[in-house]
């Protein structure tokens, strides 16, 4: 059977299951999977249930797809995501959010957690992501193109929609949050990073690094979806005064900082 074909059955029960038709999609990374809760209206549906679905393997990847109500449009969010380092081909990690374009969405909010690599950075800023490197070596379009999905060689000159960051920009300074602006770079995972590996990584011109995101916005640019992507900095990546952190750590964090990013997404979500 043909992606296209999985990806309407997944469409087709959905539909079967809420007549909410999504405007907006929303991935909720680690420790991020709470704003969920502020959802209003919700129709729950865990992955398990969802024909061609993977399955969150990784702690605090609640593993729903949820309907609603969030500020004043009809959302459809992701309470946790899918990783290459999990396993999952790059058609499986950006399988959700083709299904989540042909359930009606044009727009898709990402967020993160991820190590700073910018020195100006601190643990629990909010970085708004202007654009990215993939070092993943993977890619979601590799294979043969289905046009309905998208062209052949989409331009990724802008894969971050510059009227949703300038939204954000805006949010940030209306609510009192601080909203830092970086390049995120993306790697397989998932082991940390090594020293000499940030070291390059800054480099490059990366602020911030993750292990997902980069390949789900290559898809996204792909369907002609408008991205937004917010990173939580969870943990400083400076080479020279690197520290062990555990992933018990990272989630703490981004659970700290989840609602600013709540705030932030759900005024955003009012003011597109």
């Amino acid at each position: 059977m043909k992606e296209f074909e999985k990806v309407m059955e997944a469409v087709n029960f959905l539909k079967s299951k809420t007549d909410i038709k999504p405007e907006i999609g929303i991935i909720l990374g680690t420790g991020l999977s709470g704003l969920g809760e502020k959802i209003e209206n919700k129709i729950v549906i865990p992955y398990k249930d969802v024909p061609y679905f993977p399955v969150s393997t990784v702690e605090s990847h609640l593993g729903n797809l949820v309907f609603g109500k969030l500020g004043n449009k009809n959302v459809v969010a992701m309470q946790g995501r899918f990783h290459l380092y999990e396993g999952y081909t790059p058609h499986q990690v950006v399988f959700p959010i083709r299904v989540m374009k042909f359930l009606g969405i044009n727009i898709l909010i990402e967020s993160n957690a991820a190590g700073g690599l910018n020195p100006l950075f601190n643990k629990g800023d909010l970085v708004i992501i202007t654009d990215h490197i993939n070092l993943t070596g993977q890619n979601p379009l590799v294979g043969e193109n289905d046009e309905r999905f998208g062209p052949r060689f989409p331009d990724m000159s802008s894969p971050y929609s510059i009227e949703l960051i300038e939204i954000a920009e805006k949010v940030g300074i209306d609510e009192k949050i601080p909203l830092k602006k970086g390049v995120l770079v993306g790697l397989l995972g998932p082991n940390l990073e090594t020293k000499a590996e940030y070291r390059f990584l800054r480099l490059i011109g990366a602020d911030m690094v993750c292990m997902s995101t980069v390949i789900e916005v290559i898809a996204a640019v792909h369907l002609g979806l408008k991205v937004l992507g917010i990173s939580v900095i969870t943990d400083m990546c400076l080479p020279d005064a690197l520290k062990p952190v555990s992933f018990e750590e990272i989630v703490e964090v981004a659970n700290s900082a989840e609602p600013k990013l709540t705030k932030i997404v759900e005024k955003v979500i009012i003011n597109i």
